[in-house]
């Protein structure tokens, strides 16, 4: 799996083309009147995946629709990392309180995403801030593109979804959530 993220990160985020298609999309005719895209998520009317997403809400605010929906939020803050992998990898394994023996690398990474939210509706991942990484290290944020959309686009019991939100640079093949 890590031989694959590597090979189409060397390759530079921007060349590598759309991420794949998660799943069929259901546009906003199917989410009923006045859904926003976080509680279309939340409902199952939206696929889980990662999208971009503009909302001004505080993360205490979103953590608060999240749980009251069943789900669990995990939350980095990038403003405030150092633009690094090996920084993202620790944020993200303290949002989503892996196990100690998380080994903060993107093999880890993937196997640890496998097992969160056990009992819970879903797990939602806000990645605030997401631009310090892809402009300080794009072929590692490809990689941790590659490796949260492959988690997303599983058919796991405990759907995942990432919101990047923040400005940043133009990520080909992810749609805004509204």
């Amino acid at each position: 799996m890590a031989d694959r993220h590597r090979r189409r990160a060397r390759r530079g985020l921007l060349d590598r083309g759309p991420l794949p298609v998660l799943r069929p999309h259901r546009g906003p005719r199917d989410r009923g009147p006045g859904v926003s895209g976080l509680a279309a998520v939340l409902a199952g009317h939206e696929p889980p995946g990662v999208y971009l997403w503009r909302s001004a809400l505080e993360p205490a605010a979103v953590r608060e629709a999240v749980e009251n929906a069943d789900w669990v939020l995990g939350h980095v803050d990038g403003w405030v990392s150092d633009g690094t992998s090996a920084a993202f990898l620790a944020d993200v394994g303290r949002a989503l309180h892996f196990p100690e023996h998380y080994g903060q690398n993107f093999d880890a990474l993937a196997d640890c995403l496998r097992d969160i939210g056990a009992g819970r509706a879903g797990v939602v991942l806000l990645w605030d801030g997401w631009a310090t990484l892809a402009r300080h290290d794009e072929r590692a944020f490809g990689i941790a593109l590659d490796v949260l959309a492959e988690r997303a686009g599983s058919d796991r019991e405990v759907p995942f979804t990432v919101l990047l939100r923040g400005d940043g640079p133009a990520v080909p093949g992810l749609r805004t959530l509204d």
